[in-house]
C-alpha cells in the first residue's frame, strides 16, 4: 500500500478509530460501498475514450507537444527537438528516450508530437487499461451489503470460541491520535549510537577496538 492511499484511508476513518471493532468494521464496509458506487457512477457517465485523469494527461501532453519540432529518420524512428534538447521516439517499439512513453504506456509529449506530425490516432498508442471499458470492469463486482446481526447464522464452534486480547506490553499514558509533524526546515533527530564499554559514539561493544585490545 502506497503512502498516499494509506494517508487517505487514515483521514477517512479518523472518526471511526475510537469505535468498537464491530462498529469500526461496519463503518469501513459502508465507506467502501459508498466509494464503489460513486466511482462506478462516474465511470458510467464518462463519455471520453479514456478515463478523465488520463484524458487530462493527454491534453496537457498535446499542448506541450505543440512547441516541439519533429525530424523524421525512418517510418517509425523520429528525432523530437524540445528547446535545446533532442529526444528519439520509436513508434514501432513505443519508446522514447525520456522514458515516459514506456513507463506510462501512453504517448509522452514527444511521442504526441510525432503522432500529430503523422496524423495518427493517439489513442492507439495508449494502454487498453486506460479505456473506459476497462474502468467499468474495475467496478463489475459489487460490494455486497451486510444484513442485520440478528439474521446472521453463526456456527456453534465460532460462538464458543474465546478470543483473548493480545499478550503485549501496553505503554503507559494515553495513546496519541495524531502524528507529530516536523516544522518546515527542521530535521529529525538521529539516534546516536555509543559503546557501552568505552562510551564513545559511532561504535558498539562488538566493534569496539578498546575491548578487542583488552581481550
Amino acid at each position: 500500500m502506497s503512502l498516499n492511499i494509506e494517508e487517505s484511508m487514515n483521514a477517512a476513518n479518523n472518526y471511526a478509530r475510537d469505535l468498537p471493532i464491530l462498529h469500526l468494521l461496519e463503518y469501513m464496509m459502508k465507506l467502501v460501498q459508498d466509494w464503489h458506487h460513486a466511482n462506478k457512477k462516474n465511470a458510467i457517465e464518462t463519455s471520453t475514450k479514456l478515463a478523465k485523469q488520463y484524458e487530462d494527461i493527454m491534453r496537457e501532453s498535446y499542448i506541450a507537444s505543440q512547441r516541439m519540432t519533429v525530424k523524421p529518420s525512418t517510418d517509425y524512428l523520429y528525432t523530437v527537438i524540445e528547446d535545446e534538447k533532442q529526444f528519439v521516439v520509436n513508434l514501432g517499439e513505443r519508446t522514447c528516450t525520456c522514458i515516459r512513453f514506456q513507463i506510462d504506456e501512453m504517448p509522452c509529449p514527444h511521442a504526441l508530437a510525432v503522432v500529430t506530425y503523422k496524423s495518427l490516432d493517439a489513442y492507439e498508442y495508449c494502454s487498453i487499461y486506460y479505456n473506459t471499458d476497462y474502468l467499468l470492469k474495475t467496478y463489475e463486482i459489487p460490494v455486497y451489503p451486510v444484513s442485520d446481526e440478528s439474521t446472521w447464522d453463526i456456527p456453534t464452534e465460532i460462538l464458543e470460541d474465546v478470543v483473548l486480547p493480545p499478550t503485549g506490553r501496553i505503554k503507559p499514558g494515553r495513546p496519541k491520535k495524531l502524528r507529530i509533524q516536523l516544522l518546515p526546515g527542521s530535521q529529525a533527530k538521529r539516534c546516536k549510537i555509543s559503546c557501552g564499554q568505552c562510551a564513545q559514539e559511532g561504535r558498539n561493544r562488538k566493534t569496539c577496538e578498546n575491548l578487542r585490545e583488552k581481550t
